[in-house]
């Protein structure tokens, strides 16, 4: 089994901001793979279901982002599964809006999600980085961040969603490579 978190703030004031796009993957993907209902465990909302032939328990942590760790943590421990199970998708500025990028491990770049889940069950997890781009000074960090999606952004967040949704096998299987790959060729088809 594989525990794939989501990270967004809970509410519906902050469903379409940039920094609640794990939430949204992670709906779109429970929609995509006819996952089961929605059960309130672990401090946040589950669902389980199979991508690929692989069990996978999608997670959307209940407790804002800060505590994001401590709802991790209590699934990790509950289904005796190590770190190295797990898959956060979370919002990247440092990267271009749209695009993906897969790692494992590594800092959390100022990023409160992140640095919880670090904090609770270490760092060697894999993360699925997505960009939404640098509003270019620092002081305007915050409020893009938790600031909606624009209108104008909405064709290339339903592209990337579409193509995330599209290529999850490979995310299932570990092919890492190949998700990232087929993506990447995915968005410049739509672009084109």
């Amino acid at each position: 089994m594989q525990i794939w978190v989501g990270l967004g703030n809970p509410g519906p004031q902050y469903a379409m901001h940039r920094h609640n796009v794990g939430f949204i993957v992670c709906d779109l993907l429970a929609d995509m793979y006819d996952f089961g209902p929605v059960q309130k465990k672990f401090s946040g909302w589950t669902q389980e279901g199979r991508i690929g032939g692989e069990k996978i328990l999608l997670l959307k942590p209940a407790t804002f982002m800060n505590e994001s760790g401590r709802s991790v943590g209590e699934a990790l421990r509950f289904y005796k599964l190590p770190v190295e199970a797990l898959t956060v998708f979370h919002d990247e500025l440092d990267l271009e809006p749209f695009k993906i990028k897969v790692k494992h491990g590594g800092g959390h770049a100022g990023h409160n999600g992140l640095r919880s889940i670090d904090q609770h069950c270490g760092a060697d997890f894999r993360r699925v980085r997505i960009g939404i781009g640098h509003p270019g000074h620092k002081d305007r960090v915050h409020n893009y961040v938790l600031g909606n999606y624009a209108k104008s952004e909405m064709d290339g967040l339903a592209n990337m969603l579409g193509a995330i949704g599209g290529e999850a096998e490979w995310l299932a299987k570990g092919d890492d490579a190949r998700f990232m790959s087929n993506i990447a060729l995915r968005m410049q088809d739509s672009a084109d």
